[in-house]
């Protein structure tokens, strides 16, 4: 596990679509599956990572560890366009540790196995 990427977004369908983006556009390797995380906590980490305040609360958050550094998961989400938020989290951030102490007590997300067109709209 290299880094974290932090998916927020309004819907469960939200953070799927993004999930998905991640692995076939962004060609980002996951090193384990993806995990609910509490959108409250999800709103932190942004704005430790961030240093911002929020304009908008999430309602639905996962984490997926990634095999891949930072910096080259941050250079590829900038050629896609996700229907969410999302945080890439790396060694230099505070809350890299707890994320990475806390990762493996969070419930596994369950991803949709829905067809393109279902999510046509996100």
């Amino acid at each position: 596990m290299k880094s974290f990427a932090v998916i927020r977004a309004e819907s469960n369908i939200k953070v799927n679509v993004a999930l998905r983006d991640l692995v076939r556009y962004g060609h980002l390797s996951f090193d384990d599956s993806p995990k609910k995380l509490d959108p409250e906590e999800a709103d932190k980490v942004l704005e430790d990572v961030m240093h911002t305040n929020l304009r908008k609360n999430c309602n639905s958050a996962a984490v997926v560890p990634l095999g891949d550094h930072a910096s080259s998961a941050i250079g590829r989400l900038k050629n896609i366009h996700p229907p969410a938020h999302i945080i890439i989290v790396s060694p230099r951030h505070d809350v890299f540790s707890l994320l990475a102490k806390d990762i493996d007590e969070m419930p596994e997300m369950e991803l949709g196995a829905g067809s393109d067109e279902e999510y046509q709209d996100f």
